[in-house]
């Protein structure tokens, strides 16, 4: 039997909100009636200013850089750049439930928060890749050819997260057919199982990826080991670093995201808002853990910030970018 949510003490719906059968989902559509403040809305929104500045550090810092134009810094700005809409976009939500109520607004609002939430996963997985063919092909890999590389996945990522951001918006939603709304409305079922599918590829590819990494690492450790060479030593030091960032990095997506990917694919809109909001609510820490691991963990970041923040170094002072694996 499907446990039923709590009454809504202002008699209507909007945002969080409780569906006409009495049970909870999470409902982006917003109606004409007041609505008091809920809880669950004031969290995701101090999340999405948290997530918005922090993430405006990075892609101020990495674009007025002249420095930061190796491919490692465009993807690393890429996440960020994604990390910073779905902040924009959580705040959006926000205003657009309690201030300015409309359901043209609202789907744009969801088709931000899908585009962005896509494309930050999507680049995580670019990185991902960037991280393997740099450690893969580490002779080549300074070349023309790697630049070449990193925009077309740039462009991929971010067309295919603009495809799916343009769904809801284009007309597949569930405003005219409840039936078929998922946990996420006005998201249908279908849509949000496509959605949770392309996690669990993009997840897979990317331990998959993770374990070859490994395996190179391993070899490397077994070359250095009989060569004995001091230079040979420090780079494995180097990257055996990137790789537990990446290590790291894999851990929190994996810990943010998957909670509420499985929850997508098992729950409907019967189920308790508040089962929706336990799994959503650590997904969008995930935008917010990035910029720590991947952005202010870099050295050449922390000079920038160091030298604007109070002047320590000098701002002319030449920036060496370091290899992938050193990110």
């Amino acid at each position: 039997m499907m446990e039923e949510g709590p009454p809504n003490p202002s008699g209507s719906q909007r945002g969080w909100s409780v569906t006409t059968n009495g049970s909870s989902s999470l409902d982006l559509k917003p109606l004409v009636q007041p609505l008091a403040l809920n809880p669950w809305d004031v969290v995701l929104c101090i999340s999405g200013t948290v997530i918005s500045c922090e993430n405006a550090i990075v892609v101020v810092v990495i674009f007025y850089t002249p420095a930061f134009r190796a491919p490692t810094f465009l993807l690393i700005g890429s996440l960020a750049t994604a990390d910073l809409l779905a902040g924009l976009g959580l705040i959006l939500h926000f205003a657009f439930i309690y201030f300015i109520p409309s359901e043209a607004m609202s789907l744009l609002t969801v088709g931000l928060l899908v585009t962005s939430f896509t494309a930050s996963v999507s680049s995580l997985l670019t990185i991902t890749i960037d991280r393997y063919l740099s450690l893969y092909n580490a002779l080549t890999y300074y070349s023309e050819r790697t630049v070449t590389r990193t925009y077309v996945m740039l462009l991929l990522t971010w067309g295919a997260s603009i495809c799916y951001g343009l769904l809801p918006v284009m007309g597949w939603n569930c405003l005219k057919e409840p039936s078929a709304c998922s946990i996420v409305k006005p998201l249908t079922k279908n849509h949000l199982i496509i959605l949770s599918v392309s996690f669990f590829m993009v997840f897979a590819v990317m331990l998959q990826l993770y374990v070859q990494i490994c395996k190179l690492i391993c070899r490397h450790a077994h070359q250095i080991a009989v060569q004995r060479h001091f230079l040979a030593a420090s780079h494995y030091v180097t990257t055996r670093k990137g790789i537990a960032t990446l290590a790291a990095i894999l851990g929190a997506f994996a810990s943010c995201w998957l909670p509420f990917a499985v929850y997508c694919l098992l729950g409907d809109d019967t189920y308790p808002a508040l089962y929706t909001h336990l799994t959503l609510l650590p997904a969008t820490y995930n935008s917010m853990i990035n910029p720590i691991i991947y952005a202010f963990r870099n050295q050449e970041i922390q000079k920038v910030l160091w030298t604007v923040c109070c002047g320590c170094l000098s701002s002319t002072m030449p920036f060496r970018s370091h290899s992938p694996s050193d990110v």
